[in-house]
Parts: C-alpha cells; sequence; structure tokens
C-alpha cells in the first residue's frame, strides 16, 4: 500500500526512531564505501515550486547513492506551471516515476497530490511544514545526545513551518519543548491544540526567549523572512529583533547545548557569526545529516 510521507503525522514515535536508526546505518554504509542499491531502476521526481540548495541536492544525491534516477520538474518547464490541473499532473506523473518530493507554497496542493497519486509523496517543504528537515534535525540530537527522550529543545523566532513540525515532533516523541515567538507570529494554533493534547505541559510557546533557552540541550532557529514573505522584511527585523540566537542567549542553556538552524542562516539577524562558527554549533553536521536521514525515508518509501 502506498505510504506518503506529509507531516510528521504519518508516522508513530516507532517509525521515526526506526527511520533514525537506519539513517544511521546507511550514513555508515556511505562513509565506508559499501555500495547499498536498493532503488536500483527506480525515478524519484523532484517537483519544486520554491527554490531550493539542500532539499534539492541532498534528494538527488541519495538517490544516486541508492542507486536510483532523479528528475527535476520546475513549474515553468512544465504544464504544472501553466494551470495544469493537480489531479491530472498527479495521475500523469505516477505513470512515469516511483516517488515524487514535492516542494511548494500549499500544504493543501501536497494533500491534494497525493490523494491522486499512486506512488508515494514526499513533503520536501510547505508553508505549514517541512518535515524531512526536523527528522533531520532529530537525528542530529541523537547523534550529538545519544537520545531524544529526557531532553528540552528551544525553537527561538518565528512559529514557521519548522515550529509547526517541531510540535509535531515532540508530541509523537514527548520530549520538552518551548518555543519563543512573538505574539504575533505564533505556531499554526490547530497543529499546536492538537500536538498539547498528546504532550500535555511539555510544549509551551513563551514571549521571551531567555525562558525558553533555560536549561536547554537544544536551541534551534530560522531565518525571520522565508520565502513569499520579502515584503515583511523590515517589519519583520523589527519584531523579531530580541529573538536573535547570540552568546548571551546560549550562555542560560546547558554547557554543552547544541545550537541548530536550518540554513540558509542571515548571519547577524537570527544568529550570530560565532554562535555559528562556535563549539557548540552543530549546525554544519546538521546539513549534512539531510542526505542520510532523506536516504532512510526513500529506502522505506520506494524501496
Amino acid at each position: 500500500m502506498k505510504k506518503n510521507l506529509l507531516s510528521i503525522l504519518d508516522l508513530s514515535s516507532e517509525e521515526i526512531y526506526s527511520l533514525l536508526d537506519r539513517a544511521s546505518v546507511l550514513k555508515q554504509l556511505q562513509k565506508d564505501g559499501v555500495p547499498h542499491h536498493p532503488l536500483s531502476g527506480k525515478t524519484l521526481g523532484l517537483l519544486f515550486e520554491k527554490s531550493s540548495t539542500r532539499t534539492r541536492v541532498s534528494f538527488e544525491v541519495g538517490a544516486y547513492q541508492l542507486g536510483g534516477n532523479t528528475i527535476f520538474l520546475s513549474p515553468r518547464d512544465t504544464q504544472f506551471g501553466r494551470g495544469e490541473p493537480i489531479p491530472d499532473s498527479a495521475r500523469v506523473l505516477s505513470n512515469y516515476l516511483d516517488g515524487i518530493v514535492v516542494r511548494t507554497f500549499s500544504q493543501e496542493i501536497l494533500e491534494e497530490f497525493s490523494q491522486y497519486s499512486s506512488i508515494p509523496v514526499i513533503n520536501g517543504l510547505s508553508d505549514l511544514l517541512h518535515p524531512c528537515q526536523v527528522l533531520t534535525d532529530l537525528f542530529t540530537i541523537m547523534e550529538k545526545k545519544g537520545r531524544v527522550e529526557g531532553l528540552k529543545v528551544a525553537w527561538i523566532g518565528d512559529g514557521n513551518n519548522m515550529a509547526n513540525s517541531w510540535i509535531i515532533a515532540a508530541s509523537r516523541l514527548g520530549f520538552e519543548l518551548v518555543l519563543a515567538t512573538p505574539p504575533t507570529h505564533r505556531p499554526n494554533d490547530s497543529i499546536m491544540s492538537m500536538s498539547i493534547k498528546e504532550n500535555d505541559m511539555r510544549i509551551r510557546v513563551v514571549d521571551d526567549p531567555e525562558e525558553a533557552v533555560k536549561d536547554a540541550d537544544v536551541i534551534n532557529t530560522d531565518v525571520w523572512t522565508s520565502m513569499g514573505q520579502e515584503d515583511e522584511e523590515a517589519s519583520r527585523k523589527r519584531i523579531f529583533s530580541k529573538y536573535q540566537v547570540n552568546s548571551d542567549l546560549l550562555a542560560l542553556a546547558k554547557s554543552d547545548a547544541i545550537v541548530m538552524h536550518c540554513l540558509p542562516a542571515h548571519r547577524g539577524e537570527e544568529i550570530t557569526n560565532d554562535v555559528m562558527e562556535g563549539p557548540n554549533s552543530v549546525i554544519f553536521a546538521q546539513a549534512e545529516n539531510r542526505l542520510h536521514l532523506q536516504k532512510a525515508i526513500l529506502e522505506k518509501l520506494m524501496g
């Protein structure tokens, strides 16, 4: 039966841990130069309405390392960008491909595409959710901390697609999550309500970033202005000015806290250069891990 990954909600806690464990194995196989080709003869489509560096390259390289092929589908080069109905595109592409990653603005596009697709559909990012990145972050935490259970994770900044996916992850795995966001830029209400029911009292949203990072094991942030919000950049810089991850804020966390950022970063805005390049930063290990975690996803859904 076809299985999609549109949200971390599509995975049980056992399936999440299985992906994290498998990503570790696949990473070691790649480091050891051991061939592993479960996608031999299969093709992954990449349908991207939004620009990308890490998502595109990591999926392309990952599929290749697993023995498969990829084809990149830009809306400007396909009928998808000229208004072809989503059900038509989904059914046609299902005849050619073995799986597809869709990176788009609306979560509803992903939901509709998956409804009419007979192949696995993976969310490569929407305005609402970014599951592949947060699964990668969990894998990075497991590598660096040895566990996720019992840790305190702090999110600093915008209540965006990353924040929403972190909330879902905390509801599934039960770790403590404190999000510091401006009152005007909270995470999605329905996601927050649903997740609190699953992980009562361990998911909180506060105004003060100092409260969020106090004794935190993990500090996570993202850009203040995401793709499609460029006209809000000036106002967002004012609103988020106190939500910067800097050395003063880091000092309130545990001494061995790790600092994460999904990239690209605007150094000097949401994170300072000294923190990003400092000993607590795992940002570039986190970026590398997109490759290995997504290989585990591809293997599970397509292999």
